[in-house]
C-alpha cells in the first residue's frame, strides 16, 4: 500500500517481489496508506509488519549502526544528524550514543512546510511512529526540497555517491550544522540510493 506518487522504480521493485500494489492518492499520502494497510489487516487481507511500531527497527540500529559509528569515529563524534521517516535509525543510534557519551547532540531532520522529500517526514502528532521518543532528539533542523535535491546531485557529481533525496537532505542539514559549530565531528548516514529516483527527473 503506497501513495500513487511513489516513483516507478519503487513500484517496480515491489512487483518483482510478487506484491499486488494498492494505491492511495498523493494528497492522502502515507498517512492514508498506513491506515488502509491496517484496515486490510483487520479484514484478514494481509499482515502489516509496521516499521513505525516495530521495536526491532530501532533495536537493529542500537546493536549495529550506533556501535559502528562509535567505533569508526573512535568515540570522537559530537553530533549525529538523521532524517526522521520511520525514526528507527535516529531512535536506535541516539540510545546507543547517549549511553556512551550523553554530551553527543542528536539532530533530527524534517522537511520545511510544503516540501516533499521521500524518507524525511513531518508527521502529524496522531501519526508519529510508536517507536519515536521525542526526548531522544536534542534539536531539529529543517531542509527544503530543492536544497535536498541539489545536494543529492552534488553528491553524485562531486563525491561519486549516487544517493537518494532523503540522503541529500540529511547531508545538506549536516553541512548547515557544520557552519554553526566548531571543532565538531558530525556524522550522518546515506541510507537511500539515487537509482530509485531516475524517473523523477531530479538527476
Amino acid at each position: 500500500v503506497m501513495p500513487d506518487n511513489m516513483t516507478e522504480e519503487r513500484r517496480a521493485t515491489m512487483r518483482v517481489y510478487g506484491a499486488e500494489l494498492v494505491s492511495v492518492t498523493k494528497e492522502e499520502g502515507m498517512e492514508r496508506a498506513r491506515d488502509l494497510a491496517l484496515e486490510m489487516q483487520a479484514d484478514g487481507r494481509g499482515k502489516v509488519l509496521d516499521q513505525f511500531a516495530n521495536f526491532d527497527n530501532p533495536g537493529s540500529h542500537y546493536v549495529s549502526t550506533g556501535p559502528e559509528i562509535w567505533r569508526d569515529t573512535k568515540g570522537t563524534i559530537t553530533h549525529f544528524v538523521s532524517s526522521m521517516g520511520t525514526t528507527g535509525t535516529i531512535m536506535g543510534v541516539s540510545r546507543y550514543l547517549k549511553e556512551m557519551n550523553p554530551d553527543i547532540t542528536i539532530v533530527g531532520v524534517q522537511p520545511t512546510p510544503g516540501s516533499s522529500i521521500p524518507g524525511i517526514r513531518r508527521w502529524p502528532k496522531e501519526y508519529l511512529p510508536k517507536i519515536f521518543e521525542e526526548s531522544r532528539v536534542d534539536m531539529v533542523l529543517e531542509v527544503d526540497q530543492k536544497e535536498a535535491e541539489e545536494m543529492a546531485r552534488r553528491m553524485a557529481r562531486e563525491e561519486g555517491v549516487f544517493c537518494g533525496i532523503s540522503s541529500g537532505g540529511t547531508v545538506a542539514a549536516a553541512m548547515t550544522l557544520s557552519a554553526q559549530v566548531e571543532n565538531a565531528t558530525i556524522v550522518t548516514i546515506v541510507c537511500d540510493r539515487g537509482d530509485r529516483y531516475l524517473s523523477t527527473g531530479v538527476f
